[in-house]
């Protein structure tokens, strides 16, 4: 826990820092919240906050914007950490703002990653929050809706921050080029263009583009008090670009689903790039061969049933070999994927089935597919009226299997494409069998 560390003052602070803005007017972005009017900049100037959460990407001023609200706030204001508090810690403010709210005070508390709490520490939260001990602000990277519990989820309202324009990213090189907290001490000579590709290199993260901004000035070369600033200098200080992914984030969920679907979309090149995507930003490489996995049997099922067979080939091999060589192989059973026939009836058949089952729980199975082990049970009729289809010419017999009141229900409808059109037509012939010997009355 720490308190006060907001108006600290480090004797070196990197660049990001010491630019960062102590007032709205200060801030740049974020004009869909901050903007003239907009509902957050008026809490904030209105001292009126309530518990809230900011969700957005690094970079973008979640934690400036708690430090502009410690110093517009009359309540006493405690910086908490996801990181490095536990159980102990939370009971210790939360007694502390307990006693403050008894004598008419207030607390907000900011927590920082707040995704990193598990359950049990978020739970310490939330009957203070319930009952007004404290307000809660919390800053994630992370989708709430996944990362904090619902009850204290409900309590808090979710403000979305975005990635920053390139314009926005610019503002602020050309705002620490020019304040004396930055480099306006200095005479610097920056060759054209470099400010723009260290804005596009950023990707919205405000604190990358400064740290690489700070990277390439101090990297130049420098006669006293001049620096000279070249665009090769800059490309040598930023020689591999970062790729945007957070492998616990949004952005994970994000590059993944692009895989999906560009594998659904029967485009092996699109595939193939956001499978390159993830591994080179250090994913492990098992995680995406089990979604392959999972989309061989969702998306391909039998209209292919040997995709199934070389995604778990490549699982095995991930597992076996690992990263780099194992690239190889997801990228083999990702172009099989993406040019194999598509059929989602598996899929579409579960989920059916699913729904039912959740809506008829209780269903019973009904008696002549019921073991029979004892003699009480065959007492009570319970396999009486099988039919073992091993016993029939045709293997099959006119026996239903389905509780009596979901009878007629189809589940798997095949969609015939690649091998499906096999199972399809097998699964015809014998619903017209079963058709024609109960329209016989045969057995």
């Amino acid at each position: 826990m720490e308190q006060g560390t907001f108006f600290e003052q480090p004797v070196h602070q990197p660049l990001a820092a010491r630019l960062r803005p102590d007032t709205l007017d200060g801030f740049v972005g974020q004009t869909h919240l901050l903007g003239p009017g907009k509902i957050l900049r008026r809490l904030i100037e209105n001292d009126q906050i309530s518990s809230m959460i900011f969700w957005g990407p690094p970079g973008v001023g979640k934690t400036t914007l708690a430090q502009i609200i410690a110093r517009h706030t009359r309540a006493e204001f405690i910086d908490f950490s996801a990181v490095t508090s536990g159980i102990k810690e939370i009971r210790t403010v939360m007694q502390q703002a307990e006693n403050n709210r008894i004598y008419g005070g207030k607390t907000i508390v900011f927590v920082d990653e707040i995704h990193r709490f598990n359950k049990a520490q978020q739970d310490a939260f939330l009957p203070f929050v319930e009952k007004g001990s404290i307000i809660l602000i919390g800053a994630t990277t992370e989708n709430p809706s996944f990362e904090v519990n619902s009850a204290l989820l409900s309590r808090c309202k979710v403000f979305v921050l975005h990635a920053l324009e390139e314009k926005d990213i610019l503002q602020l090189l050309q705002r620490a080029m020019e304040n004396e907290k930055g480099f306006g001490a200095y005479l610097v000579d920056m060759e054209e263009g470099v400010l723009e590709a260290i804005a596009a290199f950023s990707n919205g993260d405000a604190r990358t583009a400064l740290s690489t901004l700070e990277m390439v000035v101090l990297n130049s070369d420098a006669e006293g008090n001049r620096i000279t600033v070249t665009r090769e200098g800059m490309e040598q200080c930023i020689a591999k670009k970062s790729l945007l992914y957070d492998k616990k984030g949004d952005e994970h969920y994000n590059i993944i689903s692009a895989l999906h679907k560009s594998m659904r979309n029967s485009d092996p090149d699109a595939a193939v790039y956001w499978l390159a995507r993830m591994l080179e930003a250090g994913e492990d490489p098992l995680y995406v061969a089990r979604r392959v996995v999972r989309f061989a049997s969702e998306d391909v099922g039998l209209a292919d049933p040997h995709a199934l067979e070389m995604a778990v080939a490549a699982y095995q091999a991930c597992h076996f070999i690992g990263m780099p060589e194992c690239s190889v192989h997801l990228t083999q059973a990702v172009v099989h994927l993406s040019l194999a026939p598509k059929s989602n009836a598996l899929y579409v058949a579960y989920e059916e089935a699913k729904k039912d089952a959740q809506q008829h729980l209780t269903e019973p199975v009904p008696l002549h597919i019921r073991n029979a082990p004892t003699k009480l049970m065959k007492e009570l009729e319970f396999g009486k009226g099988y039919q073992y289809a091993h016993d029939t010419q045709e293997k099959l017999t006119t026996m239903t299997c389905l509780p009596d009141s979901l009878q007629g229900r189809e589940y798997y409808r095949p969609a015939g494409e690649g091998l499906e059109k096999r199972y399809k037509d097998r699964l015809e012939e014998i619903k017209a069998w079963k058709e024609e010997q109960r329209k016989g009355g045969c057995g």
